[in-house]
């Protein structure tokens, strides 16, 4: 590791010094691997506790990859689920239900805590999430979750050199999200278009395609990968079409700019910019 690094490591050790009993938001990914490790081994396992949350707007398989990394890091684990789709201000899909989103998750993880006699519930923001549109950090802030990583300033590619430092496996695992993600603002959700989103994006998937994404744009499927991958996909173009069909889109195409994160983001991006534009034209 380089000195940098090191002393946010460094950091992160007097963080969790401060600390007694915690509960993790435990995903599976990257970022929260790392902060499960770290209060693993700052903390000792007895006193650490990751909880796995299922959801209908994330993948089973990741639910179930979760549970079992924390279970083969030794880590105590606690299965548990909440109804997304159950809470209006989510189905609408606006910009703000990121923020309903979170706030039910944490509300339920402050419940576990405070009935099991946790100090803290830990979640793995970093400090990339505070240059993207993250109206979940309000909702964070609002309830009290400690991001550990932010506190100790680090970045997704520190993030990763430290975890594969620490001989972490998902080290270089690909970013994963709410599969809400992938249907444009306005446009409520459902359990078929997260369907068909979840089985369009395994499909392209095991094709040989990570990372990828499939956003639905009602009969419109517009598939992301990397820009250096657009050539080969191209070359799966029928099974493609003929898969995507069968679940329900009229219409598959490729985004040229190739995949990136947040990308139905920047429709929020442009409207305040069109707004700006229009109060200096007015003013």
């Amino acid at each position: 590791m380089n000195t940098a690094l090191e002393e946010k490591n460094h950091y992160l050790s007097e963080v969790f010094s401060k600390m007694n009993r915690v509960l993790v938001a435990f995903s599976g990914g990257v970022d929260s691997t790392l902060v499960l490790k770290r209060a693993q081994q700052e903390l000792g396992s007895s006193n650490v506790l990751a909880v796995v949350v299922a959801s209908e707007l994330f993948r089973k398989e990741e639910f179930e990859g979760a549970v079992q990394l924390a279970k083969d890091m030794g880590v105590r684990v606690h299965e548990t689920e909440i109804s997304e789709l159950d809470d209006e201000a989510i189905v609408a899909n606006n910009s703000d239900s990121w923020y309903y989103s979170k706030k039910l998750l944490y509300t339920h993880l402050n419940q576990l805590a405070d009935e099991w006699g946790y100090d803290y519930v830990l979640d793995g923001m970093i400090m990339d999430d505070e240059e993207d549109f993250r109206p979940g950090l309000k909702a964070r802030n609002e309830l009290g979750i400690r991001s550990v990583l932010q506190e100790s300033n680090m970045y997704k590619h520190e993030v990763r050199e430290l975890s594969k430092h620490l001989g972490l496996p998902v080290w270089s695992k690909s970013a994963s999200c709410s599969l809400a993600s992938r249907i444009p603002y306005g446009t409520e959700l459902d359990k078929e278009k997260i369907e068909q989103v979840d089985q369009a994006e395994k499909f392209v998937t095991q094709l040989g395609f990570d990372p990828v994404r499939v956003r639905h744009h009602g009969n419109v499927a517009r598939i992301e990968v990397t820009p250096d991958k657009v050539g080969e996909l191209i070359a799966y173009r029928e099974q493609i079409r003929s898969k995507l069909q069968s679940l329900g889109f009229q219409y598959v195409s490729i985004d040229l700019e190739g995949y990136r994160t947040g990308s139905m983001n920047e429709v929020l991006v442009e409207k305040s910019i069109n707004k700006v534009v229009s109060k200096v034209e007015i003013g």
